[in-house]
């Protein structure tokens, strides 16, 4: 099974800069190598039309849905205590260090660092703080990671990856900040 790593853009049309299928076509143009569709408030039928969507722009198998439901695909991530659907085989979840886990493939560990999108989330854990709350676990930093430099701090730190959602969702150039991104991945 392959665990996500690299650039991992998580989806939120509230931010989105332009139509989420083409912000989400541009960020994997830049090299994102998974993409977490969230967008949980939707309906079930136009969450599910939407995923759909999605996996014509993601490369196969590298469509993660945020829910128990994978929607037609086999990849979900979910809360900490959420339980695991039958038949999926990529399970991530969103910990925060005090939750019992057993079954996840990758946790995302946050906030790595204060983030515009969700303001006062936090204490923010920094790379080091986030890398200690992971421990042996397969992570993935989430929370503020805007740049190069946040990139390179939390893989020096022992991430598999980053999550990143703001930085890609409102830029008026998806691609160019997430190929940014990605090359801080591959130096």
């Amino acid at each position: 099974m392959v665990i996500p790593s690299g650039v991992v853009v998580l989806t939120d049309r509230g931010l989105a800069a332009g139509p989420l299928v083409e912000v989400v076509r541009a960020a994997v143009r830049g090299g994102a190598s998974w993409v977490v569709l969230r967008e949980k408030d939707l309906s079930y039928a136009d969450r599910y039309a939407l995923a759909s969507e999605v996996r014509t722009v993601v490369p196969p198998g590298r469509l993660i849905i945020a829910g128990p439901d994978p929607l037609g695909g086999s990849a979900v991530h979910l809360s900490a205590v959420d339980n695991r659907p039958d038949g999926v085989e990529l399970v991530g979840r969103s910990w925060h260090g005090f939750e019992e886990l057993s079954d996840e493939d990758y946790v995302t560990v946050s906030p790595v660092y204060a983030s515009r999108s969700k303001p006062g989330y936090g204490p923010a854990l920094g790379s080091s703080g986030a890398a200690w709350l992971a421990g042996e676990r397969t992570w993935l930093a989430l929370g503020g990671v805007d740049s190069a430099s946040r990139v390179r701090e939390c893989l020096d730190a022992g991430a598999a990856g980053v999550a990143v959602m703001g930085a890609v969702m409102r830029a008026d150039d998806p691609e160019k900040v997430t190929r940014e991104l990605v090359e801080a991945v591959t130096t």
